[in-house]
């Protein structure tokens, strides 16, 4: 094969691997908040 063929075949195989690669891939996360915990009533007397 005469070298541009090569040549370009080469930069075909650069391009696919540079587009196909593992690039920098950041999870996502969600923080969820938990809901206060209430407190239940205490009895203080009838008419407070």
């Amino acid at each position: 094969m005469s070298k541009s063929i090569k040549l370009f075949a080469m930069f075909a195989v650069v391009a696919g691997v540079a587009a196909c690669g593992g690039g920098n891939k950041q999870e996502e996360y969600v923080v969820v908040d938990p809901e206060p915990i209430s407190v239940e009533p205490v009895y203080t007397g009838k008419y407070k």
